[in-house]
């Protein structure tokens, strides 16, 4: 089994997932049951967060296909190029629904609007995974294809070398060619970092018995900030992935293991949101045994994801 297994396991969360979460939240809209709609912002996070290495292993999925002569490289660009759009309107949808999640904390009730963007945005995810989707289906089930049922062309290698490039291939061209890019992206990245760690540490001391004069309303409101480091960091780290994917990311197992912490990492903050018993310590409250758990893994993660960040060029092929 290797990574291209892992693609093929993962690519049916944000189409078949998507499809059961938007079930969840159209009827939560229908009943106005705020705990159905409570639950499809959990869902809609948990597919944003998958889909970061459901397009990353779609990257080793395509070097693996570069060893097959008889594909389609037209095909692959055009299922590429449709992935990494629908990712990020992905990410739009999981930011907005962890802000539902936190507004519902602050506000006992979900805006409006706030639902509203996320049926949007779930609708437009949704729409744009599934064409990737079927355009990722196309590149080997001829079967499936629209249109007259004729085999692809034979491999031009010259016609591929002039093929239009596809959108994240222009990024990654851009990230490594102009200058000021990839320094740009580090310096965004590392405040994303700082916003993020800053709040965890904060949060999670705080669940370990630290600054018990502090209640947990007040940090509350310090979480859509680590959320905006987290997003600084998704943005700038896909823009440094689509830079060098296949030199210093696809091929470093160490960069998969980031990933796999990322994901529980997330998991792990959304116990912060989503449930009751860090809402209801106020100060000098001692917090219960399940947050001191939460607190103590979430700086072991966080760390974990850290260190693989800071080790990735000794274990790949930068030196």
């Amino acid at each position: 089994m290797d990574w291209t297994h892992v693609h093929l396991l993962l690519n049916h969360f944000p189409t078949v997932g998507m499809i059961v979460a938007l079930g969840v939240f159209l009827y939560g809209l229908a009943v106005n049951s705020d705990e159905v709609k409570r639950i499809s912002l959990v869902a809609f996070f948990f597919i944003a967060l998958l889909s970061i290495p459901t397009f990353v292993t779609g990257t080793a999925a395509e070097l693996a296909l570069s060893k097959t002569p008889e594909v389609s490289v037209t095909r692959v660009q055009a299922h590429e190029t449709a992935a990494f759009i629908a990712l990020w309107f992905m990410e739009l949808t999981g930011a907005v629904s962890w802000l539902g999640l936190w507004q519902y904390r602050r506000l006992s009730r979900m805006p409006q609007a706030t639902l509203i963007v996320v049926l949007l945005a779930g609708l437009a995810s949704f729409g744009m995974m599934a064409r990737a989707s079927n355009l990722g289906g196309e590149i080997r089930h001829p079967e499936i294809r629209s249109g007259p049922k004729v085999a692809d062309p034979p491999v031009d290698a010259a016609a591929a070398a002039n093929a239009k490039e596809p959108l994240a291939r222009v990024i990654g061209d851009a990230m490594v060619n102009v200058t000021w890019t990839w320094a740009a992206s580090e310096t965004v990245h590392f405040i994303g970092l700082s916003l993020l760690f800053g709040v965890v540490l904060l949060v999670d001391l705080r669940m370990l018995g630290f600054v018990k004069g502090i209640p947990y309303t007040v940090l509350h409101r310090l979480l859509p900030w680590g959320l905006l480091g987290f997003g600084l960091n998704v943005i700038t780290g896909m823009l440094f992935f689509v830079g060098a994917p296949i030199g210093f990311y696809v091929t470093n197992n160490l960069f998969f293991w980031k990933m796999a912490l990322i994901l529980v990492a997330g998991a792990n903050a959304l116990y912060f949101t989503a449930f009751d018993q860090p809402w209801t310590l106020e100060a000098g409250d001692a917090p219960p045994l399940a947050a001191k758990f939460a607190a103590a893994s979430g700086i072991a993660l966080w760390l974990g994801v850290l260190f693989c960040g800071q080790m990735l060029p000794f274990f790949g092929h930068s030196f």
